[in-house]
């Protein structure tokens, strides 16, 4: 990986350690369904990132639109139905980690995190025919290990947490595909995907507006700074890195959640999990360690 990628892979770590504090604002609405805090984190997010597209982005969202316009048709087509199909992936992996909470097990919905970066890297390799190094290849054996380490549970949980993970994951292979659309206008489109998709349920579970202000004043935190800022890191991030890069970098999230749970929660840990995490942080390390000994041999020349 070239230096000039290192500002991709600060917006893909920093994006995926955002989502790992989630579950701080998350836990202060447990009191709400999952539901409600879902069709309110769209809808908001919806709002606030047109308003900040039509009042400042207008110029790069009337460019688009016209480089789609002169796309060949075939072109055109192929960009449309993968921007459909990533906004359906996306909505759908929101919607099914929430339905895991609520009616199959919090440690189906938590184990998806450990498949997804997993699988993820895997499709790049295996779709995108991206470059396998000896060190992303051990790397992955590294992190495989560590989940191997956390597999536990019924055979019920080990399914769902892959089909969540890998709606995630192929969301990913496809934001590296399509190119040519700028990444907040992207979050925009994907937004309002999302929106329509979950307008039918949202209008069938309809019982009137919650009227708390610390609902909203939460609600306005996740859309911004848990779903915008991050979602269009990683949308940045997959212009400059290999999705396979994007998947293992994924794994700060179950890292920075493991810190927050411990320090933060106070939730009690076992060495198997103790374990497992670090194998985790020694697979991100691994993984990205030509960039990492390039920077630190850069570093040397320029003191000396």
């Amino acid at each position: 990986m070239k230096e000039g990628r290192l500002k991709y892979l600060l917006a893909a770590v920093v994006s995926t350690g955002m989502w790992g504090f989630f579950s701080i604002p998350l836990r202060s609405l447990k009191a709400y369904p999952s539901e409600q805090i879902l069709y309110y984190r769209i809808f908001t997010s919806l709002l606030i990132t047109w308003i900040t597209i039509l009042l400042f982005r207008k110029n790069q969202l009337k460019s688009d639109w016209l480089g789609l316009i002169n796309q060949s048709p075939a072109k055109r087509k192929k960009i449309i139905v993968l921007t459909l199909i990533a906004g359906v992936l996306v909505t759908g992996n929101w919607y099914a980690f929430i339905y895991a909470v609520n009616h199959v097990s919090l440690t189906s919905a938590a184990f998806a995190y450990m498949v997804c970066p997993l699988l993820t890297a895997m499709c790049g390799f295996i779709i995108l025919r991206e470059e396998l190094t000896k060190y992303k290849f051990s790397a992955m054996l590294i992190a495989f290990v560590s989940i191997v380490f956390l597999a536990q549970g019924s055979p019920r949980d080990v399914w769902w947490s892959v089909f969540i993970a890998s709606l995630y994951a192929f969301y990913l292979i496809i934001q590296r595909v399509v190119v040519q659309i700028d990444k907040f206008n992207m979050l925009g489109i994907q937004l309002v995907l999302s929106c329509v998709l979950m307008l039918p349920l949202f209008i069938h579970d309809f019982n009137g507006l919650p009227t708390d202000p610390f609902f909203w004043k939460t609600i306005l935190e996740i859309s911004v700074f848990f779903t915008i800022i991050p979602l269009f890191l990683s949308l940045y991030a997959l212009t400059g890195l290999p999705s396979s890069t994007m998947g293992i970098i994924i794994y700060t999230n179950p890292i920075v959640a493991f810190a927050v749970a411990f320090f933060y929660f106070h939730e009690p840990i076992n060495n198997q999990q103790l374990i497992a995490y670090l194998l985790l942080v020694i697979a991100v390390l691994v993984f990205n360690w030509n960039l990492l000994v390039g920077l630190l041999t850069k570093s040397k020349k320029q003191v000396y």
